[in-house]
C-alpha cells in the first residue's frame, strides 16, 4: 500500500532527523494489516523494534479510566454529574478547590480547574533534573500521597471555565472507582475493559513492577530541566524554554517506578491490543449509547499548553475538523518517561494507526506527518 510506504518514510526520518531512538508503527485498514519500524529498541545492543513489544501507554490510560466510570454510570452506581464530595467528602476542599462544584465529568474532561499536576513541587523537584530522577526513578507513590499532589497548588480557574490538562482530576477519578467499587483500580479496568475487549497484553502496571514483559523496547529520556534551573519558576508558558539543550546523551529509563500515573496514565499494553481498545471506543462497542455520546462530546483545547489542533472528551481526544479539511479522526495517546504512544483512526474502526517512540515525543511533526501519510489527511492551523 502506498499510504504504508509513506509512512514508513515518516518512521525513517523521525529516526534519522527527529533524533528518536526508535519508532514502531501499526496499521489496521480494513482487513489488512502492516507494520513497520525505523531505529532500535536497545541503543546498546542495536537489537531492532518487533511486533507485540509490551509498552507503557502514558496517558492513554486515561481512556480507561473514564471508560469505566462510564460503565459504572450505565449500572446506576454514580453520576458522571455527580459532586466529588457525594464521593470522596472533603478530597478537594482544600487549597480553594470546592468539591460540592467539582463534578466527576469536570475531572475526566480537563475542565475542573485543578492545576497542571506535573507542575508540583512534590514531583519537579524529584524528578525535573537528571540527578533527581536517578535518585527517586524508584519511588513509590500511594493513592493518599497523589491526592494530596493533585490539590496542593490553588486552581487555574473555576469548574467548568476552560480545558487545563491535569493528571490530577485522574488520581481523583481513580480513587473515586475504587471508593465506589471496593475493589481496586486495576481489577476494575480488567474486568470493564481489558477483559470483554479481550485485550489480553493489557493491564494497570502494578506499583511494585520496576520492568516490562518480554519483549519491549528500552526507553530513553532527555526531558529534563537545564542544570541549576529551580523547579519552582517553571510554568505552562515558559517550561519549554529551560529544558536541557539538545544534544546531550540519553539516559535509559526503562527500568523505573511508574506509580506516578496510576489513574491518570499507568497501563502497558501492545500497539495491537491499543488498535482494539481505541476502536471499540470509537465505534461504542465497549459502552451504552448515552455514556458512548458523552464520552466524544468535546470541549476545544485552544489556549492550553496541550496539543494543538484537538477538542478532548472524556480521556481522549478528536482532532478539530477546521485542522482537517472536514475530517472526523479521533485519538488516544500519551507520554512517560522514555516512551510516547498514539493512536488515531476513523470513527466507524476501519481505519487506524498505532504509533509508540522509546522516548519522549520532541515535536508533534512525526505524528502529524504520519496522519498525513497514513489518511491523507493534512493538520494545518
Amino acid at each position: 500500500m502506498a499510504a504504508n510506504e509513506n509512512v514508513q518514510k515518516v518512521l525513517d526520518w523521525t529516526v534519522a532527523e527527529v533524533g528518536v531512538p526508535g519508532i514502531v508503527a501499526e496499521v489496521k485498514d480494513g482487513d489488512r494489516t502492516w507494520f513497520g519500524t525505523a531505529g532500535v529498541a536497545d541503543l546498546e545492543t542495536g537489537s531492532p523494534r518487533v511486533p507485540g513489544e509490551h509498552i507503557h501507554t502514558g496517558s492513554s490510560g486515561k481512556a480507561f479510566t473514564a471508560a469505566v466510570l462510564l460503565s459504572l454510570e450505565a449500572e446506576g452506581r454514580l453520576s458522571l454529574d455527580d459532586a466529588v464530595n457525594a464521593h470522596l467528602p472533603g478530597v478537594l476542599d482544600v487549597n480553594g478547590y470546592d468539591g460540592d462544584k467539582i463534578t466527576v465529568r469536570h475531572l475526566l474532561s480537563n475542565t475542573s480547574g485543578l492545576f497542571p499536576t506535573g507542575l508540583a513541587p512534590e514531583v519537579s523537584y524529584r524528578y525535573a533534573t537528571r540527578s533527581g530522577f536517578d535518585q527517586h526513578r524508584f519511588d513509590t507513590f500511594s493513592t493518599e500521597e497523589l491526592l494530596r499532589i493533585a490539590v496542593s497548588q490553588p486552581p487555574v480557574g473555576a469548574p467548568g471555565e476552560r480545558f487545563e490538562y491535569a493528571n490530577g482530576g485522574f488520581y481523583i477519578a481513580g480513587a473515586l472507582i475504587e471508593k465506589v467499587t471496593g475493589n481496586s483500580y486495576a481489577d476494575e479496568v480488567e474486568r470493564r475493559v481489558a477483559r470483554p475487549l479481550g485485550l489480553a497484553h493489557t493491564r494497570v502496571r502494578p506499583t511494585t513492577d520496576t520492568g516490562y514483559p518480554a519483549p519491549h523496547p528500552h526507553g530513553y529520556t532527555q526531558q529534563f530541566l537545564k542544570d541549576g534551573t529551580d523547579p519552582a519558576t517553571v510554568t505552562p508558558e515558559n517550561w519549554q524554554s529551560l529544558m536541557e539543550e539538545p544534544g546531550l546523551p540519553l539516559m535509559d529509563a526503562t527500568v523505573l517506578n511508574s506509580s506516578l500515573g496510576y489513574a491518570a496514565g499507568n497501563v502497558v499494553s501492545t500497539t495491537s491490543d491499543m488498535i482494539r481498545f481505541l476502536n471499540a471506543l470509537t465505534t461504542g462497542e465497549l459502552l451504552p449509547p448515552d455514556q458512548h455520546r458523552q464520552m466524544w462530546t468535546t470541549v476545544s483545547t485552544e489556549g492550553s499548553y496541550w496539543m494543538p489542533h484537538t477538542n478532548y472528551g472524556l480521556g481522549l481526544f478528536e482532532f478539530d475538523r477546521r485542522a482537517t479539511g472536514g475530517r472526523t479522526l479521533r485519538g488516544v495517546g500519551g507520554s512517560f518517561w522514555g516512551t510516547y504512544f498514539f493512536a488515531v483512526g476513523t470513527p466507524d474502526g476501519e481505519h487506524t494507526v498505532a504509533v509508540h517512540t522509546n522516548t519522549e515525543w520532541r515535536s508533534w511533526d512525526p505524528m502529524f506527518k504520519i496522519i498525513e501519510a497514513e489518511f491523507g489527511v493534512s493538520i494545518t492551523a
